[in-house]
């Protein structure tokens, strides 16, 4: 039932609305500062890197691991996905367009700076992306998506039906 009345209610798409347009806010001001302060994600990752060990590790070992191995050494392509997936979700979320995509990648790079040691305002946005993520398509109605879904789905389903599949012949 709440389900359903995140994904139908007109009213709720309003408040959804305000919701996607504050997220999307504070990840356009953040992608931004990075992009012009001169954001370099080597010395995070390092600290997260260093706060995996103690007693009482911010760190899970296994995410230590997967940063030195796979993100240290390719700290410039993470500098580089963090600074302009930032900016590019705030945007699409304040225009409401792709926004369960858009959503989706914030809520990822939320649980990445968790996972990372941060807290920050990460797991407000998560439970607000959460409401977003599980409105679906209610959530971008006030918004770009109200004029771009539509127009993917009469593409997708024009190429669905003109589509041709050779049948399997039987042996």
């Amino acid at each position: 039932m709440f389900v359903n009345l995140l994904r139908e209610n007109r009213i709720v798409a309003a408040i959804l609305t305000f919701i996607r347009v504050y997220i999307g806010y504070q990840w356009l001001v953040g992608g931004w500062g990075k992009i012009t302060g001169g954001f370099d994600a080597e010395g995070f990752i390092q600290g997260a890197i260093g706060k995996a060990t103690g007693d009482h590790p911010a760190v899970q070992g296994w995410w230590a691991t997967f940063l030195e191995n796979v993100a240290l050494p390719g700290a410039d392509i993470f500098t580089f996905l963090v600074m302009w997936g930032e900016l590019l979700v705030g945007i699409a979320l304040i225009l409401g367009v792709f926004t369960n995509f858009a959503a989706l990648m914030g809520i990822l790079m939320n649980f990445a700076f968790l996972l990372s040691g941060t807290v920050s305002t990460n797991g407000q946005m998560i439970l607000l992306t959460l409401f977003l993520l599980v409105a679906g398509y209610n959530a971008g109605r006030f918004g770009l998506d109200h004029y771009v879904i539509p127009f993917v789905r009469k593409i997708y389903t024009k190429n669905e039906k003109t589509a041709y599949v050779k049948p399997v012949e039987a042996h």
